[in-house]
């Protein structure tokens, strides 16, 4: 397991996606919106990686409540929610959710 100090070297992108993967997702986008938050008053000094849209479609979601698998993701990003992510969009199917559309 990389150690914290290597860890902050990693874009919160890319910290993101390898935490995500505890999910086994056969879909994992993770877009970086933080751009179209520039100026927002919960953005101060500048901060940079705070907003996100996550699509994330598993298997470890069927039969799970919408509810309980939003508290999967953030309960895995728990130390990122602590540490500047503002604000996180999931979209979170099942695989035959995800064939549904």
């Amino acid at each position: 397991m990389a150690s914290e100090g290597a860890n902050a070297l990693l874009s919160r992108a890319s910290r993101i996606r390898a935490k995500l993967q505890a999910l086994e997702a056969s879909t994992l986008i993770v877009e970086d919106v933080s751009h179209q938050h520039a100026g927002h008053a919960a953005v101060k000094d500048g901060a940079e990686e705070t907003h996100f849209n996550v699509k994330i479609v598993s298997e470890k979601f069927s039969g799970q409540s919408l509810v309980k698998r939003h508290q999967m993701v953030y309960g895995l990003l728990n130390d990122e929610l602590q540490s500047g992510l503002h604000a996180l969009s999931i979209v979170a199917k099942t695989p035959l959710e995800a064939l549904e559309k």
